[in-house]
């Protein structure tokens, strides 16, 4: 690496993770005083509190990656301009594509990074944050093994094989006992979805009775309701959102839907989003070149910072919009993933020929 290039990149990474560690702090601080609301219920305390936060920040990280390195890079480039140094490069002979080439080198490392956090840091995280919340707060008690998830519910046990992402049910076992724990009905149903408040539908369930005088009573239910405090709240201490799923995990529920002919759109755009969105980092960083070469002696280097910021905040409610777009007018995954990246690369490809023909 030359020299101008570990100039660049100390410059670079020192000020993008300067700007991680700020937005992190403060989404800390608006998330601890969120908790802070749920403080006392159950077992909740501050400690609790805590531990959920900092177990929330590798997913606001993922977030908040690329618009820290968009910052970040702004900011670098920008003070470099200032001090003219950005100009004796470009007079010592430095092309533009060369000095993009370098800041997607130096990019590289943020690429990785956001997608090591993104997919094996983030989920277990969000996990075990669920989990951390709704056992403190005593909601239900629940442990996985083996042989599936099991939860009791007042005076029932269930066993549920498999919690899929959206929240369905699949091989749910429920065991209900009397007020003197003797098993009363055991009813195996193949499918469970919830229906709100504090009910669910069980489809092809085969029902055992235990009468009083130690009898058996089989039944056959093509759908029975079940009513109990479950709820896919409860259920999510073992799943989290799409965006913050592992690549595995969405492609086997992808999969899963295929087979079932089920609608797969939302769980295939977030696939492609957690492929594609590491690379927006070096769209995010080749859009600030134009600021530097744009950039004069006299003018503040907060005003760039600013917009920056807005650019950045711009980017997040794009990505989220075209998810919800793409869904709704069942456009293809890959086109709804890459939008944002696109449009935010033809504007930093347009900014950058407006500032060299000046």
């Amino acid at each position: 690496m030359k020299i101008y290039e570990r100039y660049l990149a100390r410059e670079i990474y020192g000020a993008s993770f300067l700007v991680l560690a700020a937005f992190l702090a403060l989404f800390a601080f608006f998330d601890l005083i969120t908790e802070l609301q749920e403080i006392g219920q159950g077992g909740y305390l501050i400690q609790h509190a805590l531990g959920y936060v900092a177990l929330t920040l590798p997913g606001r990280s993922y977030e908040i990656m690329p618009i820290a390195v968009l910052i970040g890079t702004l900011y670098a480039l920008t003070l470099l301009a200032r001090h003219s140094e950005i100009t004796v490069l470009r007079a010592s002979g430095l092309p533009t594509g060369t000095l993009l080439l370098t800041l997607a080198k130096i990019g590289l490392l943020f690429v990785v990074l956001t997608f090591l956090i993104g997919e094996f840091v983030t989920p277990p995280a969000e996990r075990m944050a669920k989990q951390l919340r709704l056992v403190a707060q005593s909601k239900l008690i629940a442990q996985e093994f083996r042989s599936g998830l099991w939860v009791k519910d007042g005076l029932s046990f269930i066993n549920v094989r498999n919690v899929m992402p959206d929240g369905g049910l699949r091989g749910v076992r429920v065991y209900a006992f009397d007020e003197n724990y003797q098993l009363r009905s055991l009813s195996e149903a193949e499918q469970g979805s919830y229906l709100p408040p504090n009910r669910w539908r069980l489809t092809n369930v085969a029902q055992t009775l235990y009468t009083a005088d130690n009898r058996t009573v089989l039944a056959h239910h093509d759908e029975l309701i079940w009513q109990s405090a479950l709820n896919p709240e409860i259920l999510s201490v073992l799943l989290v959102m799409p965006e913050r799923m592992s690549l595995i995990t969405l492609f086997q529920y992808v999969r899963h839907l295929s087979e079932n002919h089920q609608k797969t759109e939302r769980y295939e755009i977030a696939l492609w989003k957690k492929l594609v969105y590491p690379l927006a980092i070096l769209v995010m960083m080749a859009l600030a070149v134009p600021f530097a070469y744009a950039h004069d002696r006299l003018s503040p280097v907060s005003a760039k910072v600013f917009a920056g910021v807005m650019l950045g905040i711009l980017f997040h409610m794009l990505n989220g919009m075209f998810s919800h777009l793409g869904v709704i007018n069942n456009w293809r995954p890959l086109t709804a993933a890459v939008i944002p990246s696109v449009m935010f690369l033809l504007a930093a490809g347009s900014m950058l020929w407006w500032v060299e023909r000046r």
